[in-house]
């Protein structure tokens, strides 16, 4: 899973960025006018892995992962001058983290003056819809010009009107995740990569004395939710912090600020949920291991995860729960209580799902 982390400048991307990767991107610098793009991966936290892992002590344990983009602040007209290289690069992910700086901090001016959470999410919103926009019409103008050589008019007529209601969307400042598109509708989108159609968690900035969030980030909850969008308040400079300690001394001061867990495993679990993904598992003495699957795939899209083999020649899948599996103590538990069951191809895996399976080529 590929996620990438924008903002307005000074909204601190970059220090979420590093308190999600246990990295340690330079603060503060992309407002100079460079144009580099932090890159990290962070492991999936996932307690049912580790005890697949104590069971078979396996010579590998492989947790799914994350990989993030920060990418430099964006500014109003971006889509227009010389980041369009890294509005490139952002097409490229699954899903968003939209940061809004929700702190206010004298050292840390604002550019704009004054925080004001609501005003900067919409200003980023406007412009990845402006990137969008240019995206659709330059197609339209394509499309327009083949139309007239007469190419393919079924194809891309069905093509040009499915883009007008688009194009007519990002004109009224509508995010193409609102247009309410089908299946089908959506897929056909695919391949554009708007930014707007791409699943969104905002994240509210909140200052060292709110960790948790409250009156400050209260308007941007409500913009989130009005706006269809997951929301996590977040003090990202002091998870930042947390992100270098070890983990005997963080999860003492995470007890010390209220809160239960790191904002990763947070953020981690918040874009599984917007992206609608799953975990299940294969185990062994050589290596146990979650792959990340989307909700409601079959067994045979499971498999091709794993390898393409696997799924051409799919014959079926055994299954365990990891509940059960956990009770039981064993696979063999599993199967004598009566809860080992064998799947065919059209089986949809679910969550926590241990599963071998069988195969021939």
């Amino acid at each position: 899973m590929k996620v990438g982390i924008v903002g307005l400048p000074s909204c601190g991307k970059s220090t979420l960025f590093n308190a999600l990767t246990r990295g340690k991107a330079e603060t503060g610098r992309f407002g100079s006018g460079r144009a580099e793009v932090n890159r990290g991966r962070t492991l999936v936290p996932d307690d049912r892995l580790a005890w697949l892992a104590s069971h078979y002590h396996p010579k590998k344990t492989s947790p799914a992962s994350v990989d993030f983009l920060d990418v430099p602040g964006i500014t109003p007209g971006s889509s227009e001058k010389g980041s369009a290289g890294l509005i490139a690069d952002l097409r490229t992910v699954e899903a968003l983290l939209h940061v809004v700086r929700v702190f206010d901090d004298a050292a840390t001016p604002h550019p704009d003056g004054s925080v004001d959470p609501v005003r900067d999410a919409g200003n980023l919103e406007t412009e990845l819809i402006f990137a969008d926009l240019m995206v659709v019409e330059k197609r339209l103008e394509r499309i327009q010009s083949d139309l007239k050589k007469g190419l393919d008019k079924r194809a891309l007529g069905a093509e040009q009107e499915l883009l007008l209601r688009v194009q007519a969307a990002l004109e009224e400042g509508m995010p193409v995740r609102r247009l309410g598109l089908n299946d089908e509708e959506a897929h056909a989108l695919r391949g554009y990569a708007l930014l707007t159609l791409k699943p969104m968690i905002l994240i509210g900035n909140v200052g060292e004395d709110e960790p948790l969030g409250g009156t400050g980030d209260a308007k941007l909850r409500a913009w989130a939710e009005e706006a269809g969008m997951g929301y996590l308040p977040v003090a990202a400079q002091i998870e930042a912090e947390i992100a270098q300690m070890s983990d005997e001394e963080a999860r003492a001061f995470l007890e010390d600020l209220g809160l239960t867990e790191p904002s990763r495993d947070r953020v981690i679990r918040a874009a599984f949920d917007t992206l609608s993904l799953i975990s299940f598992f294969t185990f062994g003495e050589d290596e146990c291991k979650a792959w990340t699957l989307t909700r409601n795939s079959d067994a045979v899209e499971a498999a091709s995860k794993i390898h393409s083999d696997i799924a051409r020649g799919f014959i079926r899948a055994e299954i365990v729960a990891f509940d059960v599996f956990e009770a039981g103590g064993s696979w063999n538990a599993a199967k004598e209580s009566g809860k080992h069951r064998l799947e065919g191809k059209e089986y949809v895996v679910q969550d926590g799902d241990c599963v071998i399976f069988r195969f021939n080529v």
